[in-house]
């Protein structure tokens, strides 16, 4: 008998399938909250574009990520000459703000001019030295208006845009100047830069008609009692305002 057990087939048992499960559904995502860290892996979206970091590195010129590399670029620009026409503008932020567009037609100059009063020569004759009249006595322009001015004289078939402060060093300042060929079709044919092409605005830099020369010519911050003069001119007013 035990032997017929042995030989007997043992029965497979049979798997019972156990009933699927509903799947459960996800939970739906909470709204982001405002101020709440960024999943890792992600970086966060600051909402400022190339343009807003580089005019912040310009407010502070003298910073640690600035400080040696404005100390070479005033190194390289002593040895060259005072008017340096140059590819592209430095400062690309402020130089769209003004109007520049990198088109033919455009030119961006910089120029070195001077620090200082008028440099008057010192009289020899008989006065004493408070009457000399060479200290102390400054143009009522500023130096960036004489930038635009000088460049203008430089390449007198172009008209100044506008300027703006690259750099200084105890004996000069540097500005790049933004010039217009109005005779250039490229510009003729541009509906925001074809309004210099009219006679109008010939020679704008020795008329004030620059963002630095109506600043210099009080037309920008100042404005109501006390000022009634100033425009549209001081000649105008035969020279009676401030």
């Amino acid at each position: 008998m035990a032997e017929e057990a042995k030989k007997a087939p043992a029965k497979k048992e049979r798997k019972v399938k156990e009933p699927a499960e509903a799947p459960v559904e996800a939970a739906p995502a909470a709204a982001p909250q405002t101020g709440a860290a960024a999943p890792e892996g992600k970086k966060p979206v600051s909402g400022k574009n190339m343009y807003h970091f580089m005019g912040e590195a310009w407010k502070d010129p003298s910073s640690d990520a600035m400080k040696q590399l404005m100390w070479q670029r005033l190194v390289d620009w002593r040895k060259e000459g005072t008017y340096v026409r140059v590819d592209k503008p430095l400062r690309l932020d402020r130089a769209r703000t003004l109007g520049y567009k990198a088109k033919p037609g455009v030119v961006v100059v910089r120029t070195k001019v001077r620090k200082g009063g008028l440099r008057k020569h010192r009289i020899k004759k008989g006065r004493r030295p408070k009457r000399k009249g060479i200290l102390k006595i400054t143009m009522r322009k500023n130096i960036q208006r004489i930038a635009e001015e000088r460049t203008a004289k430089r390449y007198p078939n172009l008209e100044v845009l506008a300027s703006y402060w690259v750099g200084e060093d105890g004996r000069h300042k540097w500005f790049e100047i933004i010039m217009l060929d109005p005779n250039h079709p490229v510009i003729k044919s541009d509906p925001k830069l074809n309004w210099i092409c009219s006679t109008k605005h010939a020679n704008r830099a020795n008329r004030g008609l620059t963002p630095a020369g109506k600043k210099g010519r009080g037309l920008v911050r100042t404005r109501g009692m006390g000022v009634e003069k100033n425009r549209p001119s001081l000649r105008a007013h035969n020279r009676q305002g401030t």
